[in-house]
């Protein structure tokens, strides 16, 4: 690795260097720089130079970045942001601001949120926009990182591991996360199900078909890992990514599935369905944000994550919810 003269070294090729990480394309990263492309070509060069690495290969339509790069990028794009917000605190007044949010959640965290999250929307930041899109993942912090989202809520238990032992190891952490509220997981199954009248054991349970929600398509989740930890198994017979759809399928069939205890008074089916507790112990289920550090919009996802928890507490009146992040 060539040694770096850090004196010599221009910020400003620093700036153009996160733009092009972030884009993936020079012509894009000119756009948001309001640079012409030869000016962003001639700074990532000069970067080369100094670094002793390419940095980004082309690709298609735009780049890729090498090994090196993605080394770097999280620090740098961490630097950034906080010499940006020292020299321009970010100010959000949510009565007069016209922000959009892009959240990732699945349907079951939607129906558990918005509902709450859109009066508060109205009733004191009437110019704010939100977009929910779907998650797909357990660990979404590439969507962040792509700026495909603003901020993921979800079930993240790997995720918040890895953080936590990044930060322990003195490493730079990109991501913040903050606890909007804590739920639990039932086996669920239609009225009338031949398990519905008795305790359900778990011999019962894994000898059962079952419908797992995959966000990703993998039938195979953490119901599935805690049985393992046991040396059983249960065969999961279809597989859906919607925890709506799972509600749906279960009422009209003999299949068992596993769904948020708080989420079946809100399919509109609920008397049609069963409830009955796990036969094995699982891992507590957190709800967790999960978000980009970005400086200047910390403000603004305060404002957010404060009203994420205040729409939580509407079901889970006994949690507190999140602290506001300094």
């Amino acid at each position: 690795m060539v040694p770096v003269n850090f004196r010599s070294l221009d910020l400003n090729l620093l700036r153009v260097f996160d733009e092009v990480m972030a884009e993936r394309s020079l012509t894009r990263a000119a756009h948001k720089l309001s640079l012409t492309q030869p000016a962003v070509s001639n700074a990532l060069r000069r970067l080369r130079e100094v670094l002793g690495d390419d940095l980004v290969v082309r690709s298609g339509h735009g780049v890729e970045p090498t090994q090196r790069a993605l080394a770097l990028w999280p620090p740098v794009r961490e630097a950034l942001a906080q010499l940006q917000e020292s020299l321009a605190p970010g100010l959000f007044e949510p009565t007069t601001a016209t922000s959009t949010f892009v959240l990732a959640m699945s349907d079951a965290t939607a129906a558990t949120l918005v509902p709450g999250l859109v009066e508060m929307m109205e009733r004191e930041a009437p110019g704010i926009s939100v977009r929910v899109v779907p998650l797909t993942t357990r660990d979404p912090r590439r969507l962040l990182e792509e700026e495909s989202a603003d901020m993921a809520v979800g079930y993240f238990p790997a995720v918040l591991a890895d953080l936590t032992a990044r930060a322990q190891s003195g490493s730079v952490i990109a991501f913040d996360s903050r606890r909007i509220y804590d739920g639990e997981y039932v086996c669920v199954m239609r009225q009338g199900h031949p398990l519905a009248n008795s305790p359900l054991t778990l011999d019962q349970f894994c000898a059962s078909r079952h419908m797992l929600v995959s966000f990703s398509g993998r039938p195979f989740g953490f119901i599935d890992e805690a049985l393992a930890s046991l040396g059983r198994v249960r065969r999961v017979v279809l597989t859906v990514n919607q925890f709506f759809t799972a509600g749906r399928v279960v009422a009209s069939s003999d299949l068992l599935t596993v769904l948020p205890r708080h989420f079946v008074p809100v399919t509109g089916i609920a008397d049609a369905l069963v409830l009955r507790p796990l036969p094995l112990d699982v891992p507590a289920v957190h709800v967790d944000a999960l978000w980009r550090r970005r400086g200047p919009q910390q403000a603004a996802i305060n404002w957010l994550l404060l009203a994420l928890a205040r729409a939580a507490r509407r079901t889970f009146p006994q949690q507190a919810g999140p602290a506001a992040v300094d």
